[in-house]
């Protein structure tokens, strides 16, 4: 622990940073959405019960866990990390309670950059899955009947968020110890998690192989430890959804080109 806590306080804040937002922005660009900054999304690490309230962190499938929330960027390094909260907490909890829900809607996070996509301005956005709010500063899919267009939608903004699942099969098949009920108290499993998310950059930033093996291995313990399911948020706000659409539209024009 004193080398995680060694390794928090120097390298974390030098590590996990916001890197070259012009070649973010590119990055996502090219992979099909414009003025997109990264993809967000949580993931569970299984623990060992808690010495106290033990039942705000078991899942329905029986075992205790940890959510790690995290904002990655194209080249599937973190941006943003917030660990600990208990496993019962929804996504949608967790975000608006973060210090990166707090900075973007401050403005502070990202430069205030705007994009014009058709009539409607769009700034810097993030990527989520169904259980984020829709937001004008966070896009997720259309849910429910879709017609072609908005599958269309879906699937490049589904590309584009494979980005964060990718890291996190990727964390977790470098650091298995995140795969194995970390035996420590509660209080210093946020620590470990944030030194494997540091490691991480460090291994993605210099290019450190990653073999299919691992990836195996962290599928064959995604079985065993099954993510819980969480639900879709139905609401959003009003400019949240004329950004959508006009996303939509644009996507829709150049299929046809």
């Amino acid at each position: 622990m004193q080398v995680c806590r060694a390794i928090n306080r120097i390298l974390l804040r030098r590590t996990v940073t916001l890197g070259n937002v012009h070649d973010i922005l590119a990055g996502f660009a090219q992979m099909g959405f414009p003025n997109c900054r990264g993809a967000i999304d949580g993931t569970h690490i299984p623990i060992l019960a808690p010495a106290h309230l033990a039942s705000e962190y078991v899942n329905r499938k029986g075992y205790f866990l940890m959510v790690l929330q995290a904002l990655v960027y194209h080249r599937g390094c973190f941006i943003d990390i917030n660990a600990g909260w208990p496993g019962k907490v929804h996504n949608a909890h967790i975000f608006p309670n973060t210090a990166l829900f707090r900075k973007l809607q401050a403005g502070t996070f990202f430069p205030d950059q705007k994009i014009t996509v058709g009539e409607v301005e769009m700034p810097i956005v993030i990527l989520g899955d169904p259980t984020y709010p829709l937001m004008p500063l966070l896009m997720k899919p259309y849910i429910g009947s879709l017609d072609s267009s908005k599958q269309r939608f879906n699937n490049r903004l589904s590309w584009c968020r494979m980005t964060v699942e990718c890291a996190f099969g990727h964390l977790k098949g470098r650091w298995r110890s995140l795969y194995g009920k970390l035996d420590l108290a509660d209080n210093s499993i946020p620590t470990v998690i944030s030194v494997c998310c540091t490691l991480h950059n460090i291994c993605e930033g210099k290019g450190e192989r990653f073999t299919q093996a691992w990836n195996s291995e962290v599928q064959h313990l995604e079985a065993e430890f099954e993510q819980s399911e969480s639900r879709a948020i139905r609401g959003a706000q009003r400019g949240a959804v004329r950004i959508r659409d006009a996303l939509r539209e644009q996507s829709e024009a150049e299929s046809h080109q």
